[in-house]
């Protein structure tokens, strides 16, 4: 077996049998809760109880099919998440039309009649057995990477900002599984990127390097004005047992998803959609009124308590409203808890906020490290101002600056902004390139679901609880 395919076999095998004995689990548990449990007290067994085997044996059959429904989405392979909410939606997804194959069978096998009752058991108990055993495999997965087993080697081939952005990421998140070996620079220089690794030579040593390094993976990322050299260094490669992945270098190559439509026959090239349907805005909206409404209730007591001691702590209003750009280009005022003193850019004018910030007040500081000040824009939410989950709102000032300098930039105002985003899940906050947030800005645009909207609040909590880049 080839040394790359090794490094791969450990992690999708026992993510298969954690699946396969949870799927059994879930089978076993689902009939006793049914038939032998405190439950039968509320659910009567009228018709006697059935044999075990008959549940046993159809889970025989419902393991495999199951497993090959979830190789079909791509779930047994290492390095692929490293996130549990981005796995425990994509079982949930999965477990449903899984659930629907089981309850096709069952209507079609005359055999043996299977309780209605012990299907929905398993829907709920099989997400909960998989998830649960795939989280364990998944912190195992993140150890075995820490502690340097099985990881790929890498060779970061560029070296201007984007470079050193995935050579920091990678150096940074030893439990992606990544080993950066080191990087060849396209014109020889580095460019500052050897504070994160070891310059091993120009990009006409990447395939000497590959061999004599044994090399699992190339990252590019270059310029376009390099993209020849690309071309040469690839057919170089030809022969050698490595994967190549390319950064692209321009926002439209990272964003623009390119779709075919025919109108009477004839092909065309979608270069541009409209980024939510009718029925898509109608799910939106709805869900963003529901979860705006829900959440006000619950921490009522604490918007009180946060606008009492703001009062107390400085002189001024207790809320601050700022003029931001929304939809369509539109401006609103976007609803905040006050965090700086009232002139905070009487002398400045508009300006980002910077960490330790002067201008922040003594609660200001603890409020917009957790996101607090934050709050009150769930009544702009209810206004149709905002969304729960979308773009960030800028101020004009800024907006006009950007749109001239960032492209399409301005297409992020083609849905509502919203209180949390794609961007500020995968640490753009702060002072973080605005070209960086646009590109997570778009593409959340062009892929908008309402799962991809409850992973990002999932995320949103982890990064207020335990990220450090809001200030």
């Amino acid at each position: 077996m080839p040394q790359q395919q090794r490094k791969d076999f450990l992690i999708p095998l026992l993510t298969v049998v954690s699946d396969a004995i949870a799927i059994e689990a879930a089978f076993l548990f689902s009939f006793w809760l049914r038939f032998y449990s405190p439950l039968t007290e509320y659910l009567p067994v009228e018709l006697g109880l059935p044999p075990l085997d008959a549940y046993i044996f159809g889970s025989f059959v419902v393991i495999p099919a199951w497993l090959l429904l979830f190789n079909s989405r791509k779930m047994y392979t290492p390095r692929r998440v490293i996130y549990f909410s981005d796995e425990f939606f994509a079982v949930v997804r999965l477990v449903f039309f899984g659930m629907l194959m089981v309850m096709s069978a069952a209507f079609f096998y005359r055999a043996f009649s299977y309780s209605r009752v012990v299907f929905a058991l398993l829907g709920v108990t099989s997400v909960a057995f998989i998830a649960l055993g795939r989280y364990v495999v998944l912190r195992f997965e993140q150890r075995w990477y820490t502690r340097g087993k099985d990881v790929k080697r890498v060779l970061i081939v560029g070296s201007n900002p984007f470079a050193l952005r995935v050579l920091q990421s990678i150096k940074q998140n030893p439990k992606l599984g990544y080993q950066i070996v080191g990087y060849c620079a396209p014109n020889g220089r580095g460019d500052g990127a050897s504070v994160y690794a070891e310059q091993l030579g120009s990009i006409e040593d990447v395939p000497s390097l590959i061999r004599s390094q044994h090399i699992d993976i190339v990252l590019v990322a270059l310029d376009y004005t390099d993209h020849a050299k690309l071309y040469e260094m690839v057919k170089e490669c030809e022969g050698l047992n490595t994967e190549i992945m390319m950064v692209p270098d321009t926002l439209e190559l990272m964003t623009s998803q390119v779709r075919i439509k025919e109108i009477e026959g004839i092909p065309f090239i979608k270069l541009k959609a409209v980024p939510l349907t009718t029925w898509n805005h109608i799910i939106k909206r709805t869900f963003d009124i529901v979860f705006a409404v829900v959440v006000l209730i619950l921490i009522s007591p604490v918007l009180l308590l946060l606008a009492i001691i703001i009062k107390l702590d400085s002189k001024g209003p207790m809320l601050f409203l700022q003029e931001r750009v929304g939809l369509d280009g539109k401006p609103f005022n976007v609803m905040k808890f006050r965090s700086m003193r009232v002139d905070a850019e009487q002398q400045t004018g508009p300006v980002w906020a910077k960490k330790d910030d002067p201008r922040t007040t003594r609660i200001g500081a603890f409020l917009r490290r957790f996101s607090l000040d934050e709050l009150p824009q769930l009544f702009n939410v209810l206004k149709g101002d905002m969304s729960i989950v979308g773009p960030r709102p800028e101020r004009p000032h800024f907006v006009e600056q950007f749109k001239k300098e960032i492209p399409k930039y301005l297409d992020r105002h083609r849905v509502k902004t919203g209180m949390t985003g794609w961007a500020q899940v995968n640490g753009l906050r702060g002072n973080a390139p605005i070209e960086e947030r646009t590109k997570y800005d778009i593409y959340y645009i062009e892929n908008w679901s309402l799962v991809f909207d409850l992973k990002i609040i999932l995320k949103t909590i982890r990064a207020v609880l335990f990220g450090e880049d809001a200030y």
